[in-house]
């Protein structure tokens, strides 16, 4: 009966929907508009309209920001597609670079110029020193080496030069070429370290002291390198480095990188550590175990800045000692060197055998926990050119030792060979049995004592070297085979005391002997008359007819 009542009441409700039936049968208004009468759609399509054109705004608004968005997009790509190596490009890099290109989609931000900035990439040595001339490009190899590893998590480089003025330079240089090279790399300039999206790391430093190194204590990296590690006044600060390198990761290389100019302070350990022990670019192995190569640079390896000539001008008008540091690439010439007029392309030359009748003297510096220095020079009778020949450069040696291996060493000489010996050879200095310079006298050398005066030996070699007017010929030429009077005479530097004397501290004993000689004065005449002389066998230390 409910059920009956109920569907009455629906039944009774009006077709239009605008008034119910009460519980008591009667009638009652709905309140508010029908839902289908004319006003109520009218408000409908407003609200339509409105919420239409808000759309149509938002609409708007959205092309407007993807028109901007497009724009900046293009100039991106305008930006990074400038120094891009398309893949058709990248097929004419040389083999070395192109083993080490990712193929699988990716882009080659830097293309290295050919030749050793090429190879400085690409070598597979665990320490390497790319160096030489100003203007190689050097700084950026340095900047592009550690990104070889950058897709690999783990990967933790660090970049260093001497202080951080310096720094700034390679930092700037940095903010151009590796949002290049990596999409979404990130700089933070507190920490100084770049991130990248694989969560490899690069980090720049600074060594000014060697206290410095210890900022990197318990740290470990995969990669280190030092822009112009001549800048460090001692291997300290490098070897202690050289410890932090290692990494967890097994398919993670770990290198050691640096490059330098030849001079400053720590040029002479750097020169002894990399250029003399191999040839330029083959591979050695240090004392330490580690692979090495020294790559040379030089100014046309950079078309960039060889190109139009006006870099190299400005290294022409250079000093002399600097022109040949920077633009030659020169690592025998050392900064506020003695004799800087020094050049092995003038001076030195290859051996050749030397005539027999040709006049021969020698030049001795002793020393026994130094080295003793024995240097054989022959006279050309045309142009009175001395020509060291050969040396002798020994520590270690007794006086009798010292006559033995001169005695060896002129074996092949149809004469015996007069000279000149350091005075403090002959001193007793409270020894009652026979002086050095007695017992080679007792040997059968032929030997006085040497004129010791250092300002005049020194203003003596610097004569000697100086080339001739016409011929261009010094007075001084040197055998290849010397090695170590050579070397002494491109690095000893001069005293900071006494700017007209060399530095005593520095290795000098090839430097004494070749003083000692040329201030004997060797007097020249006929070698018929020379032959007549030397048959006596009578010697007595002040004799002077032995040809001084």
């Amino acid at each position: 009966m409910a059920e009956d009542k109920n569907k009455s009441r629906k039944d009774l409700t009006n077709v239009q929907n605008t008034s119910i039936i009460e519980n008591n049968g009667t009638a009652k208004k709905k309140v508010g508009r029908p839902k289908n009468s004319e006003l109520s759609n009218v408000k409908l399509a407003l609200q339509a309209k409105k919420r239409l054109d808000k759309k149509s705004k938002k609409v708007k608004k959205l092309t407007r920001s993807l028109a901007r968005v497009k724009k900046e997009v293009a100039k991106e790509e305008k930006a990074l597609t400038s120094n891009v190596v398309t893949e058709s490009e990248s097929k004419t890099l040389p083999d070395s670079i192109q083993e080490h290109l990712d193929t699988t989609g990716s882009y080659v931000a830097f293309m290295p110029n050919e030749g050793p900035q090429t190879d400085f990439l690409a070598a597979a040595e665990k320490d390497v020193l790319y160096g030489g001339a100003a203007g190689g490009g050097k700084s950026f190899a340095m900047l592009i080496d550690p990104l070889r590893s950058c897709h690999i998590p783990e990967h933790r480089a660090l970049i260093l030069r001497r202080s951080m003025p310096e720094l700034r330079e390679l930092i700037d240089k940095s903010r151009e070429l590796y949002p290049k090279a990596f999409k979404g790399a990130k700089f933070r300039e507190v920490e100084k370290l770049w991130n990248f999206p694989s969560g490899a790391k690069i980090e720049f430093g600074f060594l000014e002291k060697d206290a410095d190194v210890y900022r990197y204590q318990g740290q470990a990296y995969s990669w280190i390198g030092f822009d112009e590690i001549t800048h460090l006044p001692t291997e300290f600060g490098w070897n202690y480095l050289a410890s932090r390198l290692r990494t967890t990761n097994p398919e993670l290389q770990t290198y050691l990188r640096c490059t330098a100019n030849p001079g400053g302070v720590g040029a002479q350990w750097v020169k002894k550590r990399y250029v003399e022990a191999s040839e330029p670019n083959k591979t050695f192995k240090g004392t330490d175990g580690l692979t090495r190569k020294f790559i040379p640079a030089l100014l046309q390896d950079n078309p960039y800045l060889a190109e139009d000539g006006e870099y190299e001008r400005m290294l022409q008008s250079l000093p002399a000692v600097q022109r040949r540091q920077l633009l030659e690439g020169n690592w025998d010439v050392a900064e506020g060197a003695a004799f800087a007029e020094f050049s092995p392309d003038v001076h030195v030359i290859t051996p050749f055998e030397l005539p027999n009748w040709w006049e021969r003297v020698k030049g001795v510096d002793y020393g026994y926990a130094a080295e003793s220095c024995c240097l054989w020079a022959a006279i050309d009778p045309d142009d009175k050119t001395i020509i060291i020949y050969r040396e002798l450069y020994r520590k270690g040696l007794t006086g009798e030792a010292l006559g033995d291996t001169i005695t060896q060493m002129e074996e092949n000489e149809i004469r015996s060979i007069p000279g000149v010996l350091d005075t403090a050879a002959w001193s007793r200095t409270g020894y009652t049995g026979p002086t050095i310079g007695e017992t080679l006298v007792n040997r059968g050398h032929k030997l006085r004592r040497a004129d010791k005066n250092r300002i005049a030996g020194k203003t003596q070699i610097h004569e000697h070297l100086r080339q001739r007017e016409g011929s261009g010929r010094p007075r001084l030429q040197i055998f290849s085979n010397c090695v170590n009077l050579i070397k002494e005479l491109q690095g000893i530097p001069l005293s900071s005391k006494n700017p007209e004397d060399v530095d005593t501290k520095a290795a000098d004993h090839a430097y004494d002997a070749l003083r000692y000689l040329l201030m004997s004065r060797p007097r020249l005449d006929h070698p018929h008359d020379r032959m007549l002389r030397i048959k006596s066998d009578i010697y007595q230390p002040s004799d002077n007819t032995f040809g001084y």
